[in-house]
């Protein structure tokens, strides 16, 4: 994650822009109020990337970061590598 915001129009929405190796993309995901924006920066997340870009609130969204979450939603965690890797690495 090379930078993460709150979305300007959506209460549960940041914007992050994510560096996917050959090319960064900007996220749109469901994560405020589960992590502080300063506190995505500098780390690594799994990422969809083949996905249609879809509009979320005004913003374009590029991808899809994969998290998990307890039935509630009341914690969502996200998955990221067990140690550190080349951005836009394979996920097998």
């Amino acid at each position: 994650v090379i930078q993460a915001e709150a979305h300007p129009a959506a209460d549960k929405l940041l914007v992050l822009l994510v560096d996917l190796g050959t090319e960064q993309r900007q996220l749109v995901a469901g994560l405020r109020g589960h992590y502080e924006p300063a506190a995505l920066v500098g780390r690594q997340i799994i990422v969809v990337a083949n996905l249609a870009p879809r509009m979320m609130r005004g913003l374009e969204s590029k991808g899809m970061l994969l998290a998990a979450s307890t039935e509630d939603h009341a914690q969502v965690i996200l998955l990221t590598t067990e140690r550190p890797i080349a951005p836009g690495s394979r996920v097998s």
